[in-house]
């Protein structure tokens, strides 16, 4: 049933992808990586911008993706995905919310999990519209960018796309939560120690007393 509308999508080109990536980032269990790859088969001239169509409409569809996640709960996945997905996205998002979006926007792990298991959760939108920004940008500009230079030869690379990418941006992503992590703990110390000197003055100003002359 799914794959007959991703089919019926193929024939419209750019705006089928369009139509995909949205929902791709709202409920529908087949991710825009397939139908990028086709349609960029066809035509590799045209890879970039079939990059960028289906970048912006994942962009659009993900605040969607997180209302929808925020009305109607977890619930809403099991009806569309596999259960194992929805476990593992959920194991991600419960130990460190960032790193599961930013690592599951390149994952076999379909994205609209994470985006409605961020309203679910109460995930900052704006965070996860910029974590997602990255994280898929960086899955359809390396297809197309592989289907613009090397044309139909690269439909054997783009197969093992999401492992190159999910290798290269793990340590990345670790590397910077631990920066972060730190600065944080930087900040709330020096917040600490600023409490009790800006609290001094004030208990010495309690414990003077007023003198009259009589």
């Amino acid at each position: 049933m799914f794959q007959a509308v991703v089919d019926f999508l193929e024939k419209f080109g750019p705006l089928g992808l369009f139509i995909h990536a949205f929902l791709d980032a709202v409920i529908f269990p087949i991710p825009a990586f397939f139908l990028q790859v086709s349609l960029s088969l066809l035509n590799p001239s045209t890879a970039l911008w079939l990059a960028t169509v289906g970048y912006v409409a994942c962009l659009l569809g993900t605040p969607v993706g997180y209302y929808l996640g925020k009305v109607m709960g977890k619930s809403v996945l099991y009806k569309f995905l596999k259960k194992e997905w929805i476990d593992a996205a959920t194991e991600k998002f419960q130990k460190n919310g960032e790193a599961a979006i930013l690592i599951g926007s390149f994952t076999p792990i379909p994205f609209k999990v994470f985006t409605i298991l961020s309203g679910c959760l109460n995930f900052p939108i704006w965070r996860l519209i910029g974590y997602a920004a990255i994280g898929r940008g960086l899955k359809f500009y390396i297809v197309g960018l592989l289907f613009y230079f090397y044309g139909q030869s690269a439909e054997g690379m783009v197969k093992d796309v999401s492992l190159y990418i999910f290798i290269g941006a793990v340590p990345i992503v670790v590397v910077y939560l631990i920066i972060r992590k730190k600065r944080n703990k930087k900040k709330a110390l020096a917040q600490q120690q600023a409490q009790p000197s800006a609290q001094e003055p004030m208990k010495q100003a309690e414990g003077t007393t007023i003198q009259i002359d009589s």
